[in-house]
């Protein structure tokens, strides 16, 4: 039985009554056994919490940040039900709704609402309906809990989006199917023009040369249907948060743009998230699947407070690869675990595959470098130095090994890693 607070307020009406009228405290218990069987004679009046049918529908699955929309009917087959009802969920679902005030008649149904903006990534179930039915008088009633599953799958907000437009608008151009005719530098022969002074002399094609008359050359375009695997590193490199998101998070973000970048280019690309384990792999998907597989895997991908196995990276991307393909990893540029674990196991990949390493920087070091007002703040700019001193020499090391690195702050990452892509189809290496 659930008691209200009408009913706390009777009972002590009652005792104050009988204490200033009753010169005996006898009066005391029958006023309280009276209130108990008023509030008792209440709850049985009140319908049933535990009669009532529940179905869901609404949104599986919602980018993070944005509104999900789930909707719960209520069914009542018997006896009417007033009171309120709470849909629980995580807090992390980011429930938006006060709990529900219900009235309910018998045989009657109502749908009710519930707006969820989750703040964290991954799926998200709802925990329980609970039903607190009063009685006419409002004094007890009953409660009730039942369970209806619900998930919904927050999924990465692919923010970089933005940028994607400019860059079709550069890959257009590198396949010269914009007005400008630009060619790339590829190795796919495309068509003939006549020679402008300042065209490269390689391309001159001298059979046609010959028989034109004229000066020719060969136009190229960069090549298609390629392999590109993105590896995004889950273990503890990414777990620090840069800015208001953790590394991985702005990794992932990054890979979305390439991978979609890579696709309209007419690549193939296959995704590996990875620590001591595998912990989300994507081959090849069809162009039109890509970017909805990509965003389901990485959904619930996080970061795992272990050191990864770059072994395990290395192995498992060798046997996804046949031929010269382009392998871009997403990790933390820390000189420790690259020269310890990354350097060691590298070779096989730089040896038949182009390799380029993209890592997300802190605008923080640079903050701390600039500020030297007083003495923490001097000591906290040495740090941050030693730390960026550090880093453009590992940056140094893994570009005399073959590796592009690309090391840029959250809000550049993204696009600077779409621009490498570009530039190595530019150049004709991949």
């Amino acid at each position: 039985m659930v008691l209200t607070g009408r009913a706390g307020v009777l009972a002590a009406a009652g005792v104050v009554f009988v204490a200033l009228v009753m010169p005996s405290w006898t009066g005391v218990g029958l006023v309280v056994a009276v209130v108990l069987v008023v509030c008792g004679v209440d709850m049985l009046l009140a319908g049933s919490p535990r009669r009532l049918q529940f179905s869901r529908n609404g949104d599986n699955a919602v980018r993070l940040g944005e509104q999900a929309v789930v909707q719960l009917l209520v069914t009542n087959p018997g006896r009417r039900v007033r009171g309120w009802l709470r849909d629980a969920w995580p807090p992390s679902a980011g429930v938006q709704d006060p709990p529900h005030k219900l009235d309910l008649p018998s045989g009657e149904r109502r749908r009710l609402v519930t707006h969820l903006v989750p703040t964290r990534r991954g799926d998200r179930h709802a925990v329980r309906v609970t039903v607190r039915a009063f009685g006419p008088m409002g004094f007890a009633g009953r409660q009730g809990s039942h369970e209806v599953p619900w998930t919904v799958r927050a999924l990465p907000p692919y923010k970089s989006r933005k940028h994607l437009p400019s860059r079709l608008a550069r890959l257009r151009e590198l396949d010269g199917r914009t007005a400008l005719l630009v060619r790339g530098q590829g190795t796919e022969f495309d068509s003939l023009r006549d020679y402008v002074p300042g065209d490269d002399v390689r391309s001159i094609d001298w059979r046609a040369t010959a028989r034109r008359g004229n000066v020719v050359l060969r136009t190229w375009r960069p090549e298609r249907d390629r392999q590109v695997v993105i590896v995004i590193d889950s273990g503890r490199l990414s777990a620090g948060r840069v800015g208001d998101a953790p590394r991985l998070d702005h990794a992932m973000d990054a890979a979305l743009l390439l991978a979609a970048l890579a696709t309209r280019a007419g690549d193939r690309v296959s995704l590996l998230a990875c620590d001591s384990a595998v912990r989300a792999d994507v081959r090849r998907p069809a162009p039109q699947d890509v970017l909805p597989s990509f965003v389901n895997a990485l959904a619930n991908v996080q970061a795992e407070l272990v050191q990864t196995d770059f072994r395990i990276v290395v192995s498992q991307v060798l046997e996804r690869l046949g031929q010269r393909s382009l392998v871009v990893l997403l990790t933390g540029l820390d000189p420790a675990v690259i020269e310890e674990s990354l350097l060691p196991v590298i070779g096989p990949l730089l040896r038949r595959h182009v390799v380029v390493l993209a890592s997300v920087a802190d605008p923080r070091l640079t903050e701390l470098e600039s500020a030297r007002t007083d003495l923490p703040e001097v000591y906290a700019a040495a740090s941050a130095a030693r730390t960026r001193l550090d880093r453009d020499r590992l940056t140094a090391t893994l570009t005399r090994a073959g590796v592009t690195v690309v090391d840029e702050n959250p809000d550049h990452i993204a696009p600077t890693l779409a621009d490498t892509y570009l530039s190595l189809k530019k150049a004709g290496r991949l």
